[in-house]
């Protein structure tokens, strides 16, 4: 069984990679930012505790977060596999993460960080919130926000998986395609 993290700041292609990793592996997709906006659309209590949060451009408390991805793995029970997008992003969530997937006697295979510059990423973001309807995609201070707290929360994942040997930081700019067989290749040497 293969369990990959995909991480890298807001607007660095983890969504669009996301889709070509998880059918050349085989692996279910599992991305925090679409669960949120699932359970946000249909209006669940999660999705507007999530709501209130992300409003503010700042990231969802573990404890939800952590309870709302157990529910996703377990509802996935024959999956070749995960692909955890926007997950974890505190050490708290990569410890709870681990713990959790030692329960079904797996573990993380790899984590790779898809790198760019923040000054890409905002124009990235600033045109996707132009015809994504995603507020938080279009203004530049709830961007600027949100890289601040993944600098601040997330890059210290890159400590903590450097640690276990398992941590691959891959160039995420380029082509859709380029980007891809740089992943490719990574995951294909595990």
């Amino acid at each position: 069984m293969i369990n990959i993290v995909l991480f890298g700041k807001p607007g660095a292609g983890k969504g669009t990679q996301a889709e070509f990793l998880k059918e050349k592996y085989n692996l279910t997709h599992l991305s925090t930012g679409d669960i949120f906006r699932y359970n946000i659309k249909n209006n669940t209590d999660l999705g507007q505790l999530a709501k209130t949060f992300m409003d503010k451009g700042d990231l969802v408390p573990d404890e939800v977060t952590i309870q709302m991805l157990q529910s996703e793995v377990d509802k996935n029970p024959q999956s070749a596999g995960f692909l955890f997008d926007g997950f974890p992003r505190t050490l708290a969530q990569a410890a709870a993460l681990d713990k959790f997937l030692e329960t079904k006697d797996q573990s993380i295979t790899a984590t790779v960080a898809l790198e760019a510059d923040d000054e890409i990423l905002v124009a990235r973001l600033l045109e996707r919130g132009k015809t994504s309807g995603r507020p938080d995609d279009q203004d530049e201070e709830k961007i600027r926000n949100r890289y601040q707290e993944y600098n601040e929360k997330t890059a210290p994942l890159m400590d903590y998986y450097k640690a276990q040997e398992k941590f691959h930081a891959v160039n995420g700019i380029g082509s859709i395609e380029e980007v891809t067989k740089r992943l490719s290749k990574v995951i294909d040497n595990l």
